[in-house]
């Protein structure tokens, strides 16, 4: 497995940025692909963005396209999620997990981290 932390979480006024990280640690080598998902209260985990780790291909969910950018520093094992023009819509407790190929499924997950959006 993957060890996941995720930072970065706070409140932020409306249209403002915030920048999340994921650290990961462990089995890091049999990463093929790391995600951000958030979760608001009742409501399901939602898929945000995810990014491959050597090809740096990424995807993002219509939501949060144009405003949210993924992205990693494969030296430091660390995956961003940098979050501009922000919308109360957006709060929700964000998580970052981690795949071991293109179609399994997301099973190493962080403790997530809250994100506040006021209006």
């Amino acid at each position: 497995q993957v060890q996941l932390v995720e930072s970065g979480g706070g409140l932020v006024q409306a249209g403002g940025s915030l920048r999340l990280s994921c650290a990961a640690s462990g089995r890091t080598f049999s990463t093929y692909r790391m995600g951000w998902f958030r979760q608001a209260p009742g409501k399901e985990r939602e898929f945000i963005a995810r990014i491959t780790w050597t090809g740096g291909s990424t995807s993002y969910a219509d939501s949060v396209k144009g405003r949210f950018t993924i992205f990693r520093d494969k030296g430091e094992n660390t995956v961003y999620l940098q979050m501009n023009s922000l919308k109360p819509e957006d709060t929700a407790v964000y998580y970052c997990g981690a795949s071991s190929g293109a179609i399994r499924p997301y099973d190493s997950w962080g403790q997530g981290t809250q994100v506040t959006v006021s209006s």
